[in-house]
């Protein structure tokens, strides 16, 4: 049996409305060349039956089903079970371009000194069915990340965004699964603080879909999550100053997502409570968001949607 030049793994919770689109993505993408690691991390909705279906048309698909044992060591196990030198993630209710894995492979072969890559993301509503229904795409870095992107607003944003390199992820250990909020954060920061290059794409490659009732919209926690990584490798004014753009973050991802606009406020003038010159160092994103949330609270929901999402 040949080796793949892509394990992909697809950790799923309870994602029933949503896997059967993400795994045709997946299955649509220009290259073949891939194996596609199901982890079914103890669903108790109907997804297992969506995957089983799945699993039985195309032979490419390992499908495995266990007890929940969170989403971190679902990742690491799918990786475990893979045998290619380049891992892609995909989480269940995402979407991808068809040229991703293309443009991944194609950037690693010019580059092979690099860990790992992403590219854009485009944020779509929770009802979306195509890539090209975001409104809001993420930027990316001309040169690769540092800490200090990966630590304030992260342009990664999101595991299915990410390309990593099978022998970088044995090197550090896999995804630390005693995280349970922003564990792909600390998985970045840490390939990084181990020396390794991380370029970026681009492309929109990615579509991340919000989901206000899932745990990435469980803001408090991921921001109690990312204080925990943070400290682990900053300290002192290092660590207010991203702080302060976390929180910046924080705010424009509660607008975008629908979320409550008195919060997204909370967190903008903490955010400049704490370190206002960070906040504002991008003037455009700074005003941007600060505005957004004064003017969020006096709108009605349907009008907020659509002047942020």
């Amino acid at each position: 049996m040949s080796t793949p030049a892509f394990s992909i793994v697809l950790p799923v919770y309870n994602a029933g409305r949503t896997i059967s689109q993400t795994v045709c993505s997946v299955l649509a993408q220009t290259i073949e060349d891939f194996e596609l690691i199901i982890v079914d991390d103890g669903s108790t909705d109907d997804s297992t039956r969506h995957l089983m279906a799945l699993a039985t048309q195309d032979e490419r698909i390992r499908l495995v089903v266990r007890k929940n044992g969170g989403v971190s060591s679902a990742r690491n196990l799918g990786v475990a079970l893979g045998r290619a030198p380049l891992i892609a993630f995909i989480d269940a209710d995402d979407i991808w371009d068809s040229h991703k894995l293309a443009r991944h492979l194609s950037l690693h072969r010019s580059a092979p000194g690099a860990g790992a890559s992403y590219a854009r993301i485009g944020f779509l509503p929770q009802e979306a069915e195509a890539l090209a229904e975001c409104r809001t795409i993420s930027n990316i870095c001309n040169a690769p990340l540092q800490l200090i992107d990966v630590l304030g607003e992260n342009p990664v944003c999101t595991m299915s965004n990410l390309v990593v390199r099978r022998d970088w992820f044995v090197r550090i250990g896999g995804l630390d699964a005693s995280l349970s909020h922003a564990e792909d954060q600390e998985f970045v920061a840490h390939l990084i603080a181990e020396g390794a290059r991380i370029e970026s794409i681009d492309a929109l490659l990615v579509g991340y879909r919000f989901s206000p009732d899932g745990l990435s919209m469980n803001l408090d926690r991921m921001k109690a999550g990312w204080h925990a990584v943070a400290q682990r490798y900053l300290a002192g004014p290092a660590l207010a100053s991203l702080e302060a753009l976390y929180l910046r973050y924080l705010a424009r991802r509660t607008l975008r997502s629908g979320g409550s606009p008195l919060k997204a406020l909370a967190y903008s003038l903490t955010g400049l409570r704490i370190d206002a010159d960070a906040f504002m160092a991008d003037r455009r994103r700074g005003f941007g968001t600060l505005a957004g949330a004064l003017v969020a609270p006096l709108l009605p929901m349907t009008i907020r949607r659509l002047v942020f999402s």
